[in-house]
């Protein structure tokens, strides 16, 4: 739907999204037991050529730091981040929990903490498990045979392995000119395509892709939350189809919101995940690469192995290529 893409007929079968029908699950090209989708892409030489041409001298750090009141995906019901203390030195001393003698506790100065948080709080990705069709997720596997009283026994983000890769940033507040795109911004392939070619850069399969709209200089405030530009379907496909294994943005709802698919609230998830196995990351901040315009850059990242997770907290880094 999105017009012509020029991608090497020897790689087409290997992008999961040219064999994806509309709102339906795609079966994946690597196998029925297939979880991870179009990370399936890295393997042994990708990892070693982009180590092989990183430079280290500086690390730029996307993700954002987790705290008390921030903003976060509450609407349906799921618990803001809390944080407390499970220890503290003056306590350890009152309580005994360690059921030692005065001196030692008042010597030792124990201190612990505990969080609780949705795994969709913060810099993190989204599984394959996340969203689909009529109880069934990426690749065929169903609610009915798949999932138990608490996780999903599939697709679950244990399965995700580390992310070694290029990433390319595209920078759509940019190309307009803007520090953050209109609120409800549809990026499609035009808005795509535009910064690519103002930047001078290409998507190529096996690359990580990640779209600035500038929403994150409005964090922590609430209202960073609030009808978010983000990718449209249309933008989505163009970049699936050139073969991305993920796709990042510095929102919190990754698309755009509200949606303008009456069906579908979030119709950008089901399509990267349930169609195309295109893993998604949210708030990514990209600032300080726009910042350096640096647009094409090793990436690396790796979330927490949470066992049937539908997202897990990430912390990404990037550095430059030689």
């Amino acid at each position: 739907m999105c017009g012509a893409y020029y991608v090497d007929a020897a790689v087409k079968d290997s992008i999961i999204a040219y064999n994806a029908e509309f709102q339906k699950v795609s079966k994946s090209p690597f196998g029925s037991d297939d979880q991870i989708g179009m990370l399936n892409l890295i393997d042994a030489a990708s990892r070693s050529k982009i180590i092989g041409n990183t430079d280290a001298a500086k690390v730029f750090d996307l993700s954002v730091d987790n705290f008390v009141g921030m903003p976060g995906w509450f609407g349906a019901g799921d618990p803001p981040f809390q944080i407390w203390m499970t220890h503290t030195p003056e306590g350890e001393v009152v309580a005994n929990l360690m059921d030692v003698a005065d001196d030692v506790n008042e010597r030792v100065a124990y201190s612990g903490d505990a969080v609780l948080m949705y795994t969709h709080t913060g810099t993190h990705i989204d599984t394959l498990n996340h969203f689909g069709y009529q109880s069934e997720i990426f690749n065929g596997f169903t609610s009915k045979d798949h999932l138990g009283s608490r996780t999903w026994d599939v697709c679950g983000a244990e399965k995700f392995p580390p992310i070694f890769a290029r990433g390319v940033l595209v920078d759509v507040a940019g190309l307009h000119g803007v520090d953050t795109l209109a609120p409800s911004h549809p990026i499609g392939k035009d808005d795509i395509e535009g910064a690519l070619k103002k930047q001078g850069t290409k998507i190529l399969p096996g690359d990580v892709v990640l779209v600035r709209t500038g929403q994150i200089r409005l964090f922590p405030d609430m209202a960073y939350s609030d009808n978010s530009p983000g990718l449209n379907r249309e933008g989505a496909e163009y970049i699936a189809k050139h073969g991305a294994i993920m796709i990042g943005t510095d929102t919190l709802s990754f698309e755009q919101v509200p949606a303008v698919d009456p069906e579908n609230y979030l119709p950008v998830h089901c399509y990267l995940l349930a169609e195309a196995g295109v893993p998604i990351l949210e708030l990514a901040y990209l600032e300080e690469l726009a910042a350096d315009k640096l647009y094409e850059f090793a990436f690396f990242g790796a979330c927490i192995k949470l066992r049937g997770a539908t997202g897990s907290p990430m912390r990404p880094v990037v550095m430059t290529l030689r």
